[in-house]
């Protein structure tokens, strides 16, 4: 388990650049609903907007500096936020721990799922963070779960939304591709606080945060296969996706593609649910490139 989670989770740091951004600068609260959420900006308040969202269990800190100084240097505001239950946001231990593997037997079975909270409120954090910052709209970038959000902000909020770009992630289908039972048993066993040699506090210091993964997944299932949500997308859509992505296979990302009318798809050799530093400046120079056709 402590190999599958340091692969998937800590690859996703490369080297910054720059000295402008730094991950771990001052945040923001503004209220959601009683939901304290922390958000922080780099560049000129009058420049296009990118709001950026992490995946499970990651705050804002988690995405590289990298992407973030290469934006602000070709003209954009980028916007960051943590994910409820991550980071400065609030963490909703008072809406108690759902059991994992109780979940995934739900959800395995077909059933609805119910959740603590789900990703049209983690989409409606984000949009309460454009309304604090007067920003009407911008590129909304997801990654992960984090796509997911993004995807459900482009559907929900299709005037809040110049573009979506969804970075390995899923619609997901129930046709798609599934997890391994390896996979899924460390998943349920970390869900339910067995972290074996993981040191959480390291976890921690690099922008992670274990304790929410029940209530993240848990919205996951609970939304289930928004395959119809995905495809009433109308906003220009840009898909990117690891070739060797290990939980999300590639026909996620393709499915993804398939579904929104005219969006761009490009899987990247090398990559796998992760960024690494030898593919970011591809991604990040196409992301760049997508922006300005928009």
């Amino acid at each position: 388990m402590k190999n599958l989670f340091l692969f998937v989770f800590l690859s996703v740091f490369s080297v910054s650049t720059y000295s402008d951004y730094k991950s771990d600068q001052a945040t923001t609260i503004v209220d959601v609903d009683g939901v304290s959420i922390a958000y922080t900006t780099s560049g000129e308040e009058e420049s296009p907007s990118v709001l950026m969202i992490m995946g499970l269990m990651a705050s804002h800190r988690v995405w590289p500096e990298e992407i973030v100084n290469e934006f602000v240097n070709a003209g954009y505001r980028v916007v960051l936020f943590d994910n409820r239950d991550t980071g400065d946001s609030d963490r909703l231990d008072r809406l108690g721990e759902p059991k994992l593997w109780w979940k995934f037997l739900v959800n395995s079975l077909g059933f609805e799922v119910n959740a603590p909270y789900t990703l049209l409120d983690m989409a409606e954090d984000g949009i309460a963070v454009l309304d604090v910052l007067e920003i009407q709209s911008a590129h909304i970038v997801g990654a992960s779960m984090g796509g997911m959000i993004a995807q459900t902000i482009a559907s929900e909020y299709p005037d809040r939304t110049k573009s979506l770009v969804s970075i390995m992630s899923t619609t997901g289908a129930k046709h798609l591709p599934e997890m391994t039972n390896e996979t899924e048993g460390n998943f349920r066993n970390f869900g339910d606080g067995n972290f074996g040699e993981i040191d959480v506090d390291q976890m921690r210091s690099y922008g992670f945060y274990p304790e929410s993964m029940p209530r993240q997944l848990t919205a996951i299932f609970h939304a289930g296969d928004r395959s119809e949500q995905v495809k009433n997308i109308n906003v220009k859509t840009l898909v990117q996706h690891g070739a060797n992505d290990p939980l999300l296979p590639p026909d996620h990302g393709r499915h993804t593609a398939e579904l929104i009318e005219g969006s761009k798809l490009v899987i990247y050799e090398g990559m796998g649910h992760n960024l690494p530093p030898e593919v970011l400046p591809t991604v990040i120079s196409d992301m760049l490139d997508f922006f300005g056709e928009t």
